[in-house]
């Protein structure tokens, strides 16, 4: 099987960012001046490698303006640590907020990159304790360093879990009160290959997690998609000569208009007539 490889360059929407953020989500830039929805979240939200991802069909399909603040790798702390997009998601009529992985956030184990969540910064203390064969000089990226602290000691790594988990139900909980409770979250679960390390995205997030978020928001949507390689959706996804590998493990176009069909129904009702 053969795909036409054309540049990522030539996706409609390019980077851009908004205000004093220094944070590149996915454009066009839209006027925050008329009533809007704000769509928080990361590579899945951003459309990587989707010409129209699902933020843009719901902006057809709602009639109103959909601003997307997806970011490539982003996680939760990249947005709980943005007055700038949180000022924007606060004035939106609603915000849809992604339920990112719990690995991509600093916690009392160790502290990830403010905005390329997924990037190993450094241990704490604790963890050295926990772990004390490790050289964590070795890491650059967080799952790397989960799936090696597991297979050293699957014992050990549940407590690394369960505080991984902890600290995303607080920070989650923080976000969603900066945004005063109009939040529509949306879990969007797909498996992930033998080599990820992991068997589904979003990362050590499970039901108990989201059920802890669901007094203090407008609803939770729970959608069951699938990567471009495993909806054969890859045809219709722009990317340049070398990422055919990383393309395969993204949603492809179809999944993002289904997704834009699930939102729509459950949007409607919130929005202010």
């Amino acid at each position: 099987m053969s795909y036409e490889l054309k540049s990522a360059g030539a996706l409609s929407g390019e980077p851009c960012r908004y205000g004093r953020s220094r944070l590149l989500v996915r454009g066009p830039q839209r006027s925050l001046d008329k009533p809007y929805v704000a769509f928080l979240g990361g590579t899945e939200v951003y459309g990587r490698f989707v010409e129209f991802p699902f933020v843009d069909s719901l902006q057809t399909q709602l009639g109103l303006d959909c601003v997307n603040l997806g970011s490539v790798n982003a996680g939760l702390d990249s947005f709980a640590q943005d007055e700038t997009l949180i000022g924007i998601a606060r004035q939106a009529d609603v915000s849809v907020v992604q339920m990112l992985g719990a690995q991509n956030i600093s916690n009392p184990y160790y502290r990830v990159h403010p905005r390329r969540n997924d990037r190993f910064l450094q241990a704490h203390a604790a963890l050295k304790t926990l772990y004390p064969e490790v050289d964590f000089t070795d890491f650059h990226f967080n799952k790397h360093l989960l799936c090696t602290l597991r297979d050293i000691s699957g014992q050990r790594f549940e407590q690394v879990e369960e505080q991984l988990q902890r600290s995303w139900i607080e920070r989650m909980s923080v976000l969603v009160e900066a945004l005063e409770g109009r939040v529509l979250l949306l879990w969007l679960r797909y498996e992930l290959d033998a080599e990820a390390g992991f068997p589904e995205e979003p990362v050590l997030v499970n039901r108990s997690m989201a059920d802890a978020l669901r007094p203090k928001v407008q609803g939770v949507l729970e959608l069951r998609t699938s990567s471009a390689a495993v909806a054969q959706d890859i045809g219709g996804m722009i990317f340049g000569q070398m990422e055919l590998p990383a393309a395969r493990h993204m949603i492809g176009p179809k999944e993002h208009l289904r997704i834009a069909h699930a939102l729509a129904d459950r949007l409607s009702p919130l929005i202010r007539k």
